[in-house]
């Protein structure tokens, strides 16, 4: 069974997905305490790290065959302040290519909204088709 670890895992509207198609999520991580209460009653023998991703070093993360992540839509929205990468949490984006370039899994799938290829003018995502271009990820969208 292929391995999925989560990131930015909110309830686990994304790994309810891959469980469903017959993946095993390993670990997951979210840093709201709300969301990682729904999460931990839906998915009980997850492995969830409650915790600011930025904190967790690549070698708590286990290997695995997807990396996925959610992260935080509010800076690129149109319903959000739309700082980009001058938000904190716009930054997070960052974080999943230091997980990518250390544990290197097969597939890599990140979900955002619709603006995101609009955002300041398109350069919001350049930024990130060539962050994961640059471990040779083909990047479809």
């Amino acid at each position: 069974m292929p391995s999925v670890c989560s990131l930015f895992s909110g309830i686990g509207g994304i790994d309810l997905g891959f469980i469903q198609a017959g993946f095993d999520i390993v670990w997951a991580n979210e840093m709201d305490a709300a969301a990682c209460r729904t999460y931990r009653h839906n998915f009980p023998n997850t492995n969830l790290i409650e915790g600011d991703i930025k904190r967790i070093a690549t070698s708590d993360i286990p290997d695995c065959d997807v990396l996925t992540a959610g992260f935080p839509c509010q800076p690129f929205s149109i319903a959000g302040l739309q700082k980009g990468f001058k938000d904190r949490d716009g930054n997070l984006f960052f974080e999943i290519t230091r997980i990518i370039d250390a544990k290197r899994p097969k597939v890599v799938f990140l979900e955002n909204v619709p603006n995101l290829m609009e955002h300041d003018d398109g350069k919001t995502f350049l930024v990130i088709f060539n962050g994961l271009a640059q471990f040779g990820y083909p990047v479809y969208y």
